[in-house]
């Protein structure tokens, strides 16, 4: 059981000179000790005239949530119950529909065909 004990301890004196001896060869340091670089540039933040907002309207007599996007390309997220799908319809904004006016679009979550 000494022998073991010795034999270990010997073992961990020379793992500690051998690590000793490596960092000051000039290995490379850690991932903890190294450090990162910062950039030169400032940081560009890419803004809208307003954020998006979500308003409750009443449409039809009915309360609705009305989406205002700000940007062409936004992308809009729509989910529907299982069995559901979402469908959209484009229409002319205002009360006539005949009218070339800018258009709007109504995401409904209708029954799977």
């Amino acid at each position: 059981m000494f022998k073991s004990t010795k034999l270990s301890a010997v073992l961990a004196i020379i793992t500690a000179f051998v690590l000793v001896c490596l960092q000051s060869l000039g290995a490379k340091p850690g991932l903890s000790a190294m450090s990162v670089p910062t950039p030169n540039q400032p940081m560009v933040v890419a803004t809208a005239a307003a954020a998006p907002t979500l308003v409750p309207a009443v449409l039809g007599g009915r309360p609705v949530s009305v989406l205002y996007m700000t940007r062409a390309g936004n992308t809009v997220l729509a989910r529907c119950y299982p069995g559901y799908e979402p469908t959209m319809t484009v229409r002319a904004m205002g009360s006539d529909p005949n009218a070339n006016t800018q258009k709007e679009g109504v995401v409904t979550c209708q029954p799977a065909a």
